[in-house]
């Protein structure tokens, strides 16, 4: 079966997450988050998409970006004051939703193309658990899928880790193919990775990975069904994983201000 693009997008998978220093740390956890078509969707709202309002599964604009009630339009807002000129197509969210009207957002990935399919920059929306938000830009001619980005860590995430070295990212998403046509007989995966790199090597890893369903109805309830405390659990966890760090003796680091730059480029 075939379907056209410039749909919501749902999806399901496994984040997992590996320290290496000064103890190895692992988890894995079930996951959902949607994949937003943000450009379309402004002129031809989805009816599976419950946006800015209370549901079981929603997306709310005020979650991203300065907290805006057009979260399309902050990002817009930040290309241009940035030099991006180039980012006049598709703009794909790959985000957490709300569920039961909570949420917590570690990280978001806007996904931002030109008019001709190609990916222009990818903007970063990380929070953490202290109420801060940092974004990443990454952008210029290096930026494509399946490629490796660099950029400097400068926010402060865990305090179990310093703010220093650097982030390596890799995107795999099938946005060229869900711009046109998609064979859903096989769902289309997507995959994040996420290395943070210090002055020793590699750190820690994280990936973000899961398949990809048309959102409809029918799914999102079914992605309530199966995880019906999703963003509740993502702070549960963090702090279950930061409770077994500190009874292991992994040194705590004091939090540091927050960049006076809402933005590192």
């Amino acid at each position: 079966m075939t379907r056209t693009a410039a749909q919501a997008f749902i999806g399901t998978g496994r984040v997992r997450h590996t320290r290496l220093r000064p103890v190895i740390h692992r988890f894995v956890y079930p996951t959902c988050f949607l994949l937003l078509p943000m450009r379309s969707l402004r002129s031809t709202p989805s009816p599976a998409l419950i946006r800015n309002r209370f549901g079981l599964i929603s997306f709310f604009d005020c979650d991203h970006g300065d907290g805006r009630a057009d979260s399309l339009a902050w990002l817009d807002d930040v290309l241009k004051r940035e030099g991006v000129r180039n980012a006049d197509g598709e703009v794909w969210l790959h985000c957490y939703p709300r569920v039961l009207g909570f949420a917590f957002k570690p990280v978001s990935f806007w996904y931002c193309h030109r008019k001709d399919g190609a990916l222009a920059a990818v903007v970063v929306e990380v929070n953490n658990t202290f109420g801060e938000r940092h974004c990443y830009l990454l952008d210029g001619p290096e930026v494509a899928f399946d490629r490796e980005l660099r950029i400097s860590k400068v926010f402060h995430v865990s305090p179990f880790c310093e703010v220093k070295g650097s982030y390596r990212f890799q995107f795999m998403c099938p946005v060229e193919r869900i711009g046109t046509t998609v064979d859903f007989t096989q769902a289309p995966r997507t995959f994040v990775r996420i290395d943070h790199h210090d002055d020793d090597g590699l750190f820690i890893r994280t990936s973000v990975s899961g398949s990809l369903q048309p959102l409809s109805r029918a799914r999102g309830r079914a992605a309530f069904l199966a995880m019906p405390l999703l963003t509740l659990g993502i702070v549960v966890r963090i702090h279950w994983q930061a409770f077994r760090l500190f009874i292991r003796r992994v040194p705590v680091i004091h939090k540091p201000p927050a960049p006076k730059s809402f933005l590192t480029r």
